[in-house]
């Protein structure tokens, strides 16, 4: 039994519904599956999310928005008509809608949260009924009827134990099961939603509750890159990744998937195979819990910017008990959550996102370091980007590093900071901005010229 996930390109109008409703009869064994709302049918349109979130806006300024509730109806009626489904269909979704806008809005982040969840929800009615239209046995299933229950935090939602044993029971159901993406109830019945790109979690929970032989998980790409094919152009495609290698390629910037969207079907040790809904042929990228490694220290090169490092010198500072206690209380106080800790014996760096660090705040953060730590030496550099190279093989490889570093010194660039994982399966580099192109693409040809992965 398969749990198969739909990301909002593979349902952005009729066309690819039609070719999700393919894929999907054309495996007996795809019997669950989650779809998200409509997305992007070309680069300057808007996700029905999105627009959502712009609606819902107005309602809790006391105005509405007919012109964004307008375009949301329209992309609903489009597929719809493109399916030629009866009209019915997107009466219902117009209907649930306005009751939702015009309900109550006395607790701003659930408001936004039940209206921002219906994009998904009536997608799912919507495709569901297009099953049906086509003779297929199918059936739209709710979150709450199911019993995916999920703790109170919107826009954060995480599932709560016994969601998986309730889950279980739609191996009983017949037929297909259509289930929206995004969001659960918490224990009172309200809706509450996931983080972005929360479908896939969705997609993630079912495949564990339901104890999935695969999670099968269709986007536009025909695999996972080894690099991000913006800077390097027709990147190595990855047949076999790891759950871990690909938590840190999530966290270091791939935007293939959400970083946290894996993790119920990692507990489960259930195989992910993402693939392409225009390729559905090509065999995607396996997701597993372990790999043989026969293809070079690195599986993937990702980066990110907009980070920023306090840098901190004292000298013996690795003989003073408390001094990491005490430098991260006083970032605790600020609320700023740190990245990376890379240190040295009179040394450390802290690396942390930029938002958050305007130059009010870094201005305190100094000012308390310096006082009330006695430190040495305090410095914040800016506009950082970080570069990740993964892979499991890093553990039995020696030399990576020294590799590593040679190819960016022949770039010309320099490396701000450098720190390994614990795991000894990624490596950060921290580089200027300005460099980063430069030195993903100098780390690409060291490690992937040639190599088959």
């Amino acid at each position: 039994m398969k749990v198969v996930k739909f990301g909002g390109s593979s349902l952005s109008c009729s066309e690819q519904v039609e070719k999700v409703f393919n894929i999907v009869v054309s495996d007996p064994e795809r019997k669950v599956v989650v779809v998200s709302a409509p997305g992007k049918r070309f680069a300057e349109d808007t996700k029905v999310t999105d627009l959502l979130i712009e609606c819902a806006a107005a309602y809790l300024q006391g105005r509405e928005d007919h012109h964004a509730f307008q375009a949301i109806i329209d992309r609903y009626e489009s597929i719809a008509e493109g399916l030629k489904l009866p009209g019915g269909t997107v009466v219902e979704i117009k209907s649930n809608l306005l009751e939702l806008l015009n309900g109550d809005r006395s607790d701003p982040q659930k408001y936004m949260d039940a209206v921002k969840a219906t994009g998904e929800d009536s997608h799912a009615r919507l495709i569901a009924a297009y099953f049906q239209h086509k003779g297929v046995e199918a059936h739209y299933v709710n979150p709450k009827e199911a019993g995916l229950l999920v703790t109170d935090e919107p826009g954060n939602a995480q599932p709560l134990p016994e969601t998986y044993e309730s889950l279980y029971r739609l191996r009983e159901r017949e037929g297909i099961v259509i289930f929206p993406g995004f969001f659960g109830f918490n224990r009172e019945g309200e809706i509450v939603t996931f983080s972005r790109s929360g479908s896939d979690i969705t997609g993630s929970i079912l495949a564990s509750g339901i104890k999935a032989a695969v999670y099968e998980n269709f986007t536009d790409v025909d695999a996972v890159y080894s690099v991000n094919p913006s800077i390097i152009n027709r990147p190595k495609e990855i047949t076999e990744i790891t759950y871990r290698e690909m938590r840190e390629l999530s966290y270091a910037g791939f935007s293939v998937f959400h970083d946290e969207a894996l993790m119920p079907a990692f507990k489960a040790g259930i195989p992910v195979n993402v693939k392409n809904t225009n390729q559905p042929g090509k065999p995607g990228t396996m997701i597993v819990k372990e790999r043989e490694l026969a293809n070079g220290p690195v599986i993937g090169i990702a980066s990110d910017e907009g980070f920023s490092s306090i840098y901190v010198s004292k000298y013996l500072l690795n003989r003073e008990i408390g001094f990491g206690r005490k430098l991260l209380s006083i970032l605790e106080d600020f609320h700023l959550s740190f990245e990376h800790m890379p240190s040295g014996i009179d040394d450390i760096s802290i690396i942390l996102r930029q938002e958050p660090l305007n130059q009010t705040v870094e201005e305190q953060v100094v000012q308390r370091i310096k006082e009330e730590l006695q430190a040495d030496d305090v410095k914040v550099e800016r506009n950082l980007a970080l570069i990740m190279m993964v892979g499991e093989g890093m553990r039995e490889s020696v030399g990576t590093a020294a590799r590593a570093s040679t190819a960016l010194a022949r770039a010309g660039v320099n490396i701000e900071m450098i720190n390994q994982g614990s795991s000894e399966v990624s490596m950060m580099f921290g580089v200027r901005v300005s460099d980063e192109r430069k030195a993903v693409q100098a780390l690409y040809e060291e490690f992937f010229a040639g190599v088959a992965i």
